[in-house]
């Protein structure tokens, strides 16, 4: 592991390079998940775009963390190890601009009824009513963390910290495809009926991965998510007649 000194982030934490595995190396932003961790992988992640690294085969961020996968037959870390320390030391990533490419999501989602039938014990963990719970859940637009677990599927957040629930100790048997649940400060919009530990609050009619389509992710790092609580008959309307489960994007600011 080499610890890159400078461009610290308001906790301590300063970018490391771990060697994984045969051809992966990873960069490292924080061992815990803060927002300037998450920004400043984010947005190192859109520098290797433009830096030009030789024998770098793909990249893709986690919630604090970079991967690169590297054509050995080109490059080895050891090769790559100053440009990436070069890279790593020539701003403070930790402060830097998100990817200019990313957007805001609007999205209407139903919380609630049994379609969502953990809100109120969420909201109660949390310390609110059901309609306050919605409300906070709605105030501002939520980050797209990572996408990871399954495909397209992200990880939106931070919430405030009344917000950091624990998991469910049992499992629910299954939440359906756009299920919206919450743990540990964090929001999990759902892209394939699964089983889940998160509390199921919230549910909205996205197909966040459809494999057909040229980019099968509706979703990319970086976006932001704003939910837009509506009705149960609104959301029935939306999920028969609305194309993208009535989700609409612009560029954000």
């Amino acid at each position: 592991m080499t610890a890159i000194s400078q461009n610290t982030s308001a906790t301590g934490d300063a970018p490391t390079i771990h060697a994984l595995g045969v051809d992966g190396v990873l960069i490292s932003f924080g061992s815990e998940l803060t927002e300037p961790a998450n920004r400043a992988a984010l947005a190192f992640h859109a520098a290797l775009s433009g830096a030009d690294l030789p024998g770098l085969k793909e990249a893709a961020t986690s919630l604090t963390s970079v991967y690169l996968r590297l054509d050995l037959s080109a490059c080895d870390l050891e090769t790559l190890r100053p440009a990436l320390a070069t890279l790593l030391q020539s701003r403070d990533w930790y402060d830097a601009p998100l990817p200019a490419t990313r957007r805001l999501w609007r999205v209407p989602a139903l919380f609630g009824t049994e379609l969502a039938p953990q809100l109120e014990e969420a909201a109660a963990l949390a310390g609110l009513p059901p309609q306050d719970a919605i409300a906070e859940l709605c105030a501002a637009p939520l980050r797209v963390q990572t996408i990871g677990f399954a495909p397209g599927q992200p990880y939106l957040g931070q919430l405030p910290e009344n917000w950091n629930l624990p998991r469910q100790t049992d499992l629910t048997p299954r939440v359906p495809e756009g299920a919206l649940a919450v743990a540990i400060r964090q929001m999990v919009l759902f892209s394939v009926s699964t089983p889940t530990g998160w509390r199921h609050v919230g549910q909205t009619a996205l197909r966040l991965f459809q494999p057909d389509r040229p980019d099968p992710f509706l979703l990319r790092p970086g976006d932001e998510v704003l939910f837009q609580p509506v009705s149960r008959a609104e959301f029935e309307t939306i999920r028969r007649d609305a194309p993208n489960g009535g989700a609409v994007s612009e560029r954000a600011g």
